[in-house]
């Protein structure tokens, strides 16, 4: 079976198992996602399926045509998964949170919240100077490369922007799925801010 969806971030809950143990969980509308298109080796060098996610009333008159030879839904989202060819999935053909069960274990992929430009404290996790006895290097990253090499060495821990980074978070596990309102419960966070787009895959 083809366990794989898009879906939107919606909030954190939890839930509580047979022992009566607290499980945090985030809530995530997954699907239902449709078959837009299909990737092969012989065309493109790869397989693959292309699956779409909510409802768009605008698309650009270019996509607008792709979709119209291929399905009559006018999905908001498009994304491509690597795709095994020996399993049963057709055009327009939709999938839902069926496809999986509680107990999956799953990885999702998203992108993380943005936090702006931060220093080397917040961004690597860096430890601050003195603060007293004249010192004036309190959050300041220190030397990198006066001396020696002279120069600043390429990958070196700088202030910069942090965050808005694809980030996939594996080995998760469904700890409920909701049928009727396609809402699928996964167990720990996810990265990306609330109604953020995430891709949810199961190992097969």
């Amino acid at each position: 079976m083809f366990k794989t969806l898009l879906g939107q971030k919606l909030n954190m809950s939890q839930v509580f198992n047979e022992d009566g143990e607290i499980t945090p969980v985030t809530l995530i509308k997954a699907g239902p996602c449709v078959v837009a298109d299909f990737k092969n080796i012989e065309k493109h060098g790869y397989d693959a399926v292309v699956l779409g996610f909510g409802t768009s009333k605008k698309l650009s008159k270019p996509l607008k045509v792709y979709l119209a030879k291929r399905i009559k839904q006018t999905p908001r989202f498009l994304k491509e998964f690597p795709f095994k060819s020996d399993l049963d999935l057709k055009l327009g053909q939709e999938i839902t949170v069926e496809s999986f069960e509680v107990g999956d274990v799953v990885q999702v992929s998203g992108i993380s919240k943005g936090k702006g430009f931060a220093g080397v404290i917040k961004r690597h996790g860096f430890h601050r100077g003195p603060e007293t006895h004249g010192s004036d290097h309190h959050r300041a990253p220190g030397s990198i490369g006066s001396m020696y090499p002279e120069h600043v060495r390429k990958g070196k821990r700088l202030p910069g922007r942090m965050g808005n980074d694809r980030v996939t978070v594996k080995n998760l596990v469904v700890a409920g799925i909701d049928l009727e309102n396609n809402i699928i419960a996964i167990s720990g966070a996810v990265p990306g801010a609330r109604n953020s787009i995430l891709e949810i895959v199961g190992k097969s």
